[in-house]
């Protein structure tokens, strides 16, 4: 069967909102639910993500509880006050919102379960799979932003720690701690841009063509 055909305007779209995805910062959440139906096209956009060898590794663990939030929090907190010691020269990180756990209305740790069998693929590179997972994160990240939904990524927390909170499988990793929800306005730019925390790079910086030393 033939795989359907897209036209210039559909790319046009496309790259609007790839351009337009950007990190929600904890303090853009507003107290707005997420409707399931909208939950679902995301989540749905996360498995059709590609995997190697078609292993589909990924876990999606939805947290809403405030009680579970709060420990998750709390993780945060410890793991941020020794990222502050190692950021004390720059005085724009105490003033950086970098969570937004219990302001969104939905949390979703995105996991990585291996497979205990060979993986058709991964016999060689054996992080395949968590690239497999960080596949999914994106396809969800850009289905959230075309339903005008923000997404923030706290990578600031012990793994072992958020693992063992929400008794996650024996071998799983955290790929992905997404808080997920509506917010009073996306920024036309990256946040850590405009604060000018990183220089933008440009594409001729990162496109290089190989050539044969032989």
């Amino acid at each position: 069967m033939s795989a359907m055909q897209f036209t210039q305007e559909d790319a046009e779209k496309l790259f609007k909102i790839i351009k337009a995805r950007c990190d929600v910062r904890g303090n853009r959440f507003v107290a707005k639910a997420i409707e399931d139906e909208k939950l679902t096209m995301i989540l749905e956009a996360g498995i059709n993500a590609p995997s190697v060898g078609y292993s589909q590794p990924w876990k999606f663990v939805i947290i809403k509880d405030t009680s579970m939030k709060n420990e998750l929090l709390q993780n945060f907190e410890h793991e941020n006050s020794r990222a502050k010691e190692i950021f004390s020269e720059r005085a724009l990180y105490k003033n950086l919102k970098l969570e937004g756990i219990m302001e969104a209305p939905v949390n979703i740790a995105v996991l990585y379960e291996p497979k205990e069998d060979a993986v058709l693929g991964m016999t060689s590179m054996k992080k395949m799979g968590e690239y497999s997972v960080v596949c999914a994160v994106q396809n969800m990240w850009l289905m959230a932003r075309a339903l005008n939904i923000g997404i923030g990524w706290v990578s600031i927390l012990d793994e072992a720690k958020v693992l063992k909170s929400l008794n996650a499988k024996k071998n799983s990793q955290l790929i992905a701690y997404l808080c997920v929800g509506y917010v009073d306005e996306f920024y036309k730019e990256s946040e850590l841009k405009m604060l000018e925390w990183e220089r933008e790079k440009h594409l001729n910086e990162c496109v290089s063509y190989a050539t044969s030393i032989k």
